[in-house]
């Protein structure tokens, strides 16, 4: 039984199992803080929807999509759950929904820089052991670049992204409902432009070069 125990431990790669447990983290994090961001924004600007529905929570089983979590890891990409909004709780709805829809992408690159900051506090003040290697890996390698790349991906102008909304505030009233009402049929064109790689090349470009940015910012 021994023998039998040590082979399995053996075939098992527990280095990946660590990165693939490091990243689900990681993704529950961003996710996490995205969507309360989100509910913050709009209970700053009067919107009490989010907080009457218990979505100011850090807590990522009341933000996490199953299905969305599942594109994140296979098609680079994901989505969870969104956050209940009610313009008419807005002096003026455009602009409360464009600074509502900001606050997500804005609190990642703001994670971003916070995880990038913490891996250069251990690197300069804690003594290197297992326990502080892997916090300064996850939060240099893991953390702050699914966060920098999850608050981009969400300001590019396709529906149903936040940068989508942020773009519609600028277009007229009639114009801005009818896009918002048909909004959430964008998926199908992120997943193609997914399936083809036609975005994947020019929004890792991007997302290296925020993360490079960031980092001598810091280092």
């Amino acid at each position: 039984m021994l023998h039998y125990l040590q082979n399995l431990f053996q075939a098992l790669d527990l280095s990946s199992l660590g990165d693939a447990l490091a990243r689900l983290v990681a993704v529950f994090l961003c996710l996490t803080i995205h969507e309360t961001c989100h509910g913050l924004a709009a209970l700053a600007l009067g919107d009490p929807t989010a907080k009457s529905m218990h979505r100011l929570s850090l807590n990522p089983l009341r933000h996490i999509d199953w299905i969305g979590l599942f594109f994140m890891f296979v098609a680079g990409f994901g989505w969870a759950k969104p956050v209940p909004v009610d313009p008419r709780y807005f002096k003026k709805p455009k602009q409360g929904m464009a600074l509502t829809a900001l606050a997500g992408p804005v609190s990642n690159l703001i994670l971003a820089l916070l995880a990038i900051a913490g891996s250069y506090a251990i690197y300069r003040f804690v003594p290197y052991g297992a326990v502080s290697g892997f916090l300064f890996n996850f939060l240099l390698y893991c953390l702050a670049p699914m966060s920098v790349g999850l608050g981009l991906f969400n300001l590019l102008p396709f529906p149903p992204l936040d940068g989508f909304k942020v773009a519609a505030a600028l277009l007229p009233d009639q114009l801005y409902i009818s896009c918002m009402r048909y909004e959430r049929y964008g998926i199908v064109l992120l997943l193609f432009l997914s399936y083809f790689g036609l975005t994947s090349s020019l929004i890792s470009n991007v997302i290296y070069f925020v993360y490079e940015a960031m980092f001598r910012l810091i280092y």
